[in-house]
């Protein structure tokens, strides 16, 4: 498969009337000098789907020829970015023709299309001006490029549109935004208007600017139908699972995570929501959202292993410990890790993982509920969060501090269902509601300390037992063993004493 490069793309972008004159940004003290270039014609054929799916989700997706930088493109939102920043991810020419978009890029959105096929949708032809920007010693830090945009259909020009784009050529350097910025400031008054939509997009049309196959809904209150709050649930999940799963394709930091969560908050919503949903479409969900939680479970759960047990071998008291350890530690924790990625992204291909999606999408949209999820959200929603809390109070409750270890992992599997249940409604039920959410977080990240402390200890040892583990190694591993021992007590300590606090908290969002 072709391999794909990907750069940050900050830039604004601003529509300008065919006559605008650009403003002298040396003289308006944007930059020390300007380097303009000669114009050059770029011909970009964009592709999507029929129903302009990629379009409604923020990308585009192009095949340009011309410029430096002609290719392949794929532009992609970045989470919690205003829209000012995209990542471009770039293969060549020849890695497809006009209309058979490169499978390289077809591997990652393959979540958001349903299969649906992908072709040339626009043409576009733009004469562009490029005008780069240089601070006081002669370095390039931003560009301007001055484009004259005609849109193209059977040959013929069918209409055109002026647009400048102020991009800075490192979104990291400092220097960089602050000429952005600058530039942007003095092209807005002289007269040019801000826009967020891309070329294509405004040749288009509104239909690129539709909501996505899952939107974002907003939750009813208190008195609104408990249907309205979990299509509202439903959907935020659904699209955090969607781009979380792009971005586990993209190999992107904390994307596994990110996704295995999404499929646990859905799972938790189908029990939670359970009496008000029909039960065969939700255990046949379930069911299959569990299989994708353990399959991305194999990569976060070492991924976690391998930070906490290197930095607890670092707080042992001799060096060569440390490392005798770590050397022990690593490569049999990397040997496991390469081995899940592999097998999670196999999973994610597979017909199974891309039947569940279709799936998940169809019930984002239209839920399966039964007649009693049309009744006000306080009378049939609050019983069943409350149902949660009052499982996992009962479970607390038989605790000791010296019990075994399995007791307190049903206890925190317990603690996730009842946070969940409670993020789920607290956009429905306000304040109190948000506060016994968040306390839920802290006890279920002090149970989830504990059981990454009684896993270590498994691990450790497993290494210990290996044939070829030498004394001096297993003296270590030993140290370290008794290290994750002791965090397992102190987190159990821990708990007793914050637990009286989250029962408070629960007892005032009328749980108790």
């Amino acid at each position: 498969m072709t391999p794909i490069s990907t750069h940050r793309e900050v830039e604004r972008k601003l529509r300008v009337h065919a006559v605008f004159e650009m403003p002298d940004l040396v003289a308006e003290g944007v930059a020390s000098a300007v380097e303009t270039a000669e114009p050059f014609t770029m011909l970009a054929v964009y592709h999507d789907t029929d129903e302009l799916t990629l379009f409604r989700w923020g990308i585009t997706l192009r095949r340009r020829e011309g410029g430096a930088d002609e290719g392949w493109h794929m532009k992609l939102p970045v989470a919690g970015s205003d829209g000012s920043a995209r990542d471009e991810m770039h293969v060549p020419l020849d890695a497809g023709a006009v209309g058979s978009v490169p499978g390289a890029f077809v591997e990652v959105i393959a979540p958001l299309l349903r299969e649906q096929a992908l072709g040339a949708v626009v043409t576009l032809s733009t004469r562009r001006t490029p005008t780069l920007l240089l601070d006081g010693e002669g370095r390039a830090r931003a560009e301007v490029v001055d484009d004259v945009v005609s849109v193209v259909r059977d040959g013929q020009v069918v209409s055109a549109f002026r647009e400048v784009e102020i991009e800075a050529l490192d979104s990291g350097d400092d220097v960089a935004m602050s000429m952005l910025e600058q530039a942007s400031a003095v092209l807005l008054r002289a007269g040019a208007e801000p826009s967020s939509v891309s070329k294509a997009a405004s040749a288009l049309g509104p239909r690129t600017s539709e909501p996505p196959d899952v939107p974002a809904l907003p939750p009813p209150g208190p008195h609104g139908l408990a249907v309205d709050a979990i299509r509202a649930v439903l959907a935020q999940h659904v699209r955090h699972l969607l781009l979380a799963d792009v971005a586990v394709r993209r190999d992107l930091p904390d994307s596994v995570h990110q996704m295995r969560v999404s499929a646990r908050r859905l799972r938790s919503a189908f029990a939670t929501f359970g009496p008000l949903l029909d039960p065969d479409v939700s255990a046949t969900l379930k069911e299959e959202l569990k299989w994708l939680a353990s399959e991305l479970g194999a990569i976060r759960d070492t991924e976690v292993m391998l930070e906490r047990l290197d930095r607890h071998a670092a707080e042992l008291v001799d060096p060569q410990d440390t490392d005798r350890a770590r050397q022990a530690i690593d490569p049999l924790l990397n040997r496991r890790l390469s081995g899940a990625r592999s097998s999670a992204l196999a999973a994610l291909r597979s017909d199974r993982h891309q039947l569940l999606v279709d799936d998940l999408m169809s019930v984002a949209i239209d839920p399966p509920v039964t007649d009693a999820a049309y009744a006000p959200c306080r009378e049939v929603l609050m019983p069943l969060v409350a149902r949660t809390w009052r499982r996992l109070d009962k479970a607390i409750a038989a605790l000791e501090l010296d019990g075994p270890s399995v007791t307190w992992h049903l206890a925190r599997i317990k603690a996730k269902r009842a946070r969940y249940a409670a993020e789920s409604v607290a956009d429905v039920f306000g304040k109190k509601m948000t506060r016994h959410a968040s306390s839920l977080a802290d006890v279920t990240d002090i149970l989830g300390d504990h059981q990454d402390a009684h896993v270590a200890q498994g691990i450790i040892r497993e290494l210990a037992g290996h044939a070829e583990t030498d004394g001096l190694t297993g003296l270590a591993l030993g140290l370290l063993h008794e290290y994750e021992s002791d965090e397992e007590i102190l987190d159990r300590l821990r708990f007793i004493e914050m637990w009286p606090k989250a029962r408070r908290v629960a007892r005032k969002a009328g749980l108790g």
